[in-house]
Parts: structure tokens; C-alpha cells; sequence
């Protein structure tokens, strides 16, 4: 939880309590360190707290929450919106003990709520920043798919498929998903126990050719073309034809296995200037969005070779 400590002066506090000019108060208000979302064509950011009963919230006009999940080809978005009467940032106070979970996300006003102060602040910036993290979740770190050594994970494509072996799910493009050749049968964030069905050194995670009998994996399918060597099964007692080197009978793949490739959005709201009667800052952390829509899921679409 993070604490906001915000300067309370008391000239523009009359109607709370009296002090004498120039006093200054300090008060703590516990906010948590996240914030909440909603709005179909005006996205509200608030969070709450009970105990007392206050929020905090900035309305974004004609903004939802796809416009700011749209981030350029670096997976970067960031925009400052002005604080003004169409995008006020409020303070408020409830006389409820326990605040309702539609507060701020209902059409039609909660007649249960009652509110004992609204102010809001109506100059000020509100920087918003979005960054966009894909991953294949294949068992291995992005960090130690740079096997390169460069730094960058965009040219590091095994398979030559299209997609970089960070988000790429079967990363030699043998159709048997990089989760399923045991990078790190371990679990212990070290590759050096990969799967080396053949011994040549190359884990079968990168290696399209797993039992080493002159035969793609891939093209190991005896039974049905559906990209799926794994259910193609001479000998049971042995396993899958593409780990057993004794069979080496070819059937041509004729595509890749479909790829998912997960998407993680970490919205960040940071608030400057803001000037009300009860509270000012030059600079406020709103924290981070929690919303089940910061995860998502794309098509990858490997180009077949």
C-alpha cells in the first residue's frame, strides 16, 4: 500500500474546519498503489479506500480503455491529457461505511451512495504510459532466448519462420511446442538439463531433427498430416516416432502448428500539478491499472519453410 501525503491548506478549508490563514495540515490518505478502470466512451480511473470512505478518480472524456491499449510498434503508448472541466480529477468522501463495487461503474447512480464532499481539480496533467510485454510462455526465459548475445531478442529467430523465438511457441519450427521438449526439466532457470533426445548437443528444443535419423521431426507423421508428430507412434514401447531413431519413415508437413502468443499491459498513470481545495501536488504516482483486459492473447502467424 502506498501512503499519500498530500498538503492540506487551510484558507481553501474553511468549510471543514477552521484554521487560521496560512496554517498547513498534513493528512494521510492510505490509498493502495493500484487503480481501476471503467467507462464504455468516458474512461474513469479511480481507486478507493474505506475507513474512512474517500476516492480519488480522473475522468478522461471521449477516451476508453482500448484507445490507451493501442501501442506503437515499440509496444509503447504514452499521452499527457490536461486536467480540465471535461477531464476532472476529484477527491471525494462518503458517509457509507463499506463503498459498493459499482461506484464509479454503474449507468445509473448507486441512490445508497452518499457523498459528503466533491471537489475536484480542474487544471493539472495526467501523464498516461502503457507498455506492452509479449511472451510464447514456453519454459524458457525471454532473456536467455537472446542467443545472440546482442541484446536484442527481435533477431533471434531459429526456425526462420517470422517470429523471434521469444514469442515464438515451437522455436525450431518442428512442430512438437518448445513447453513440450523439456528446456528445463529441472524448473530450476537453468537450460544446461535440456532435452537432448540425440546427443548432438543441440537441445530438441532447437533442434529440428530430435532423434537424429536423418529425418525432420516434423515430417514424422505416419498416422495423419495434422502437425502433430507427437501422436505418430510405431513402436509404444519406444514413444513417438520422431524420438525413436529406428523408424525413419517421412510424411511432408504441410503447414506449423497454430502459435498463441501472450500479451501483458501495464498501465501506469501519473498525475502533476494538480491544484484542489484540499489537496495539492506537484506530482502524484496513481499507480497501476488492475483490469482483467491488460491480458490478452494474439494469433501468431509463422511463415512455413
Amino acid at each position: 500500500m502506498r501512503r499519500l501525503f498530500l498538503v492540506l491548506i487551510s484558507f481553501f478549508f474553511v468549510f471543514i474546519q477552521s484554521c487560521n490563514d496560512g496554517d498547513i495540515i498534513t493528512v494521510e490518505l492510505d490509498f493502495e498503489d493500484t487503480f481501476e478502470a471503467c467507462g464504455s466512451t468516458n474512461l474513469v480511473l479511480f481507486k478507493t479506500k474505506e475507513d474512512p470512505s474517500e476516492s480519488l478518480s480522473l475522468k478522461l472524456s471521449g477516451v476508453t480503455l482500448e484507445d490507451i491499449l493501442k501501442v506503437d510498434d515499440n509496444g509503447l503508448f504514452e499521452k499527457t491529457y490536461s486536467i480540465n472541466s471535461s477531464n476532472p480529477f476529484n477527491y471525494r468522501t462518503y458517509s457509507n461505511t463499506n463503498l459498493p463495487s459499482d461506484l464509479f461503474c454503474s449507468d445509473i447512480p448507486n441512490s445508497e451512495v452518499s457523498i459528503t464532499q466533491d471537489i475536484a481539480s480542474t487544471s493539472g496533467q495526467a501523464d498516461v504510459k502503457t507498455v506492452l510485454t509479449e511472451d510464447d510462455n514456453d519454459g524458457v526465459p525471454a532473456l536467455l532466448e537472446d542467443r545472440n548475445n546482442n541484446g536484442d531478442l527481435e533477431d533471434d529467430d531459429t526456425d526462420r519462420d517470422g517470429i523471434p523465438d521469444y514469442i515464438d511457441a515451437d522455436d525450431d519450427g518442428d512442430n512438437i511446442l518448445t513447453k513440450d521438449e523439456n528446456p528445463d526439466p529441472n524448473e530450476d532457470g537453468s537450460l544446461n538439463g535440456a532435452q537432448d533426445t540425440d546427443g548432438d548437443g543441440i537441445p530438441d528444443y532447437l533442434d529440428n531433427d530430435d532423434d537424429g535419423d536423418g529425418v525432420k521431426t516434423r515430417d514424422e507423421e505416419n498416422d495423419s498430416q495434422d502437425n502433430n508428430p507427437a501422436n505418430d507412434i510405431t513402436n509404444p514401447e519406444v514413444g513417438a516416432d520422431f524420438l525413436n531413431p529406428e523408424v525413419a519413415n517421412t510424411v511432408p508437413a504441410t503447414g506449423y502448428r497454430d502459435h498463441s502468443i501472450s500479451q501483458t499491459f501495464e498501465v501506469t498513470l501519473i498525475l502533476r500539478d494538480i491544484d484542489i481545495q484540499v489537496i495539492s501536488a506537484d506530482l502524484l504516482d496513481f499507480g497501476k491499472l488492475v483490469d482483467a483486459a491488460l491480458s490478452k492473447t494474439r494469433k501468431g502467424e509463422p511463415i512455413f519453410n
